[in-house]
């Protein structure tokens, strides 16, 4: 699989607002009407996620294998949130990013991320049999 139209230093950007379905209330990770952890974790993973798939070959894709992230600044309601994710590191088929989240007032959340590129039809078959309850 080539992965030589990936490079490090490439960055990608996704954004949402603020409603109430992607707040912590709604989501269920907190009692305030405020943007979620779990959306902002999201976020970074869509940016990522985008990055990746503009540039691997037809037929494959990238799965997320491990974020660590930290959310730094409560966003209220019906502000625009924007994610980034920039390429650190490529170690075959893994691919490092560092992932930051900013609102209006500035930078709200920040960290790691990790994919791997995976062929797609190979991943669902593994995914049916795990199913079916194979190993």
């Amino acid at each position: 699989m080539e992965m030589e139209n990936l490079k490090i230093g490439m960055k990608h950007t996704a954004s949402e607002k603020v409603t109430e379905k992607n707040t912590a209330l709604a989501m269920g990770s907190g009692s305030l009407p405020v943007y979620a952890t779990p959306a902002m974790t999201c976020l970074m993973e869509k940016a990522a996620a985008e990055l990746a798939e503009a540039y691997l070959p037809e037929g494959w894709t990238s799965v997320g294998i491990a974020l660590d992230i930290r959310h730094s600044a409560p966003t209220s309601m019906e502000a625009e949130v924007r994610a980034e994710a920039q390429i650190t590191a490529i170690d075959g088929r893994k691919i490092t990013y560092e992932v930051r989240a900013f609102d209006g007032s500035g930078e709200i959340g920040a960290g790691t991320h990790q994919r791997f590129a995976v062929r797609r039809d190979k991943f669902m078959a593994k995914s049916a049999e795990r199913a079916c309850g194979g190993n």
